[in-house]
């Protein structure tokens, strides 16, 4: 008899847990930005939201109200996906993010945080592994909370279509009428690149889609 069966045997023929089973039982956060509160939604710094909202449809999860954010958990392909939108508002972000990396022994390998970013042109969507917090107060305290900058950000570009110092009634601001569907669009790609980082990673994932 292999020592596999005489180990199943002795275990009580339960299969020997492999790399692969492990792996496949992993826990990713998903930390989805934006402020809460009706006067934020469907705003442009909201998208992060957006996006949560958009990807618990796909997956058929739901959002409860949680210690310092609503959460989801859902699953893909065998992965579990914890989806966050804090409830800290923007600028206190990092204490969600800390939080309920902590609270579920997530490592910070498996962190993707979703944020808005004027830098990038209007549906533009970028996803690193690490950077500066390209002045974004939510990036700027998960930065400051973990004491790290190397942690993957999928980015929503915004455009910078405002008059010099009117940044912030811009990101406050609701989606124009003529920008909706391109938003509308680029949350679906948004949906998929999530899932492709937790099952691909985020090598082949940036391969595939940071080219478009």
């Amino acid at each position: 008899m292999c020592i596999k069966k005489i180990f199943e045997r002795f275990l009580g023929r339960r299969p020997i847990p492999n790399k692969e089973t492990s792996k496949g039982d992993m826990k990713y956060l998903i930390a989805c930005l934006g402020n809460i509160g009706a006067e934020y939604d469907n705003t442009r710094h909201n998208i992060g939201f957006k996006i949560a909202d958009r990807l618990a449809k796909d997956l058929e999860g739901s959002f409860t109200t949680n210690r310092l954010a609503q959460t989801s958990e859902m699953k893909f392909k065998g992965k579990t996906l914890l989806v966050i939108k804090p409830t800290t508002y923007m600028n206190l972000s990092g204490k969600a993010v800390k939080y309920w990396l902590q609270q579920e022994k997530i490592p910070i390998e498996n962190l993707l945080v979703v944020n808005d970013d004027i830098a990038l042109p209007l549906g533009t969507l970028r996803l690193r592994k690490q950077g500066a917090d390209g002045g974004h107060n939510g990036l700027t305290d998960i930065i400051e909370k973990l004491g790290t900058n190397v942690f993957c950000r999928l980015r929503f570009g915004l455009g910078d279509d405002f008059p010099r110092g009117r940044q912030v009634d811009f990101v406050l601001g609701q989606w124009k009428p003529s920008e909706e569907p391109i938003v509308d669009q680029k949350c679906d790609e948004a949906v998929e690149i999530i899932k492709s980082f937790v099952t691909q990673g985020v090598d082949r994932t940036m391969n595939q889609y940071n080219k478009r």
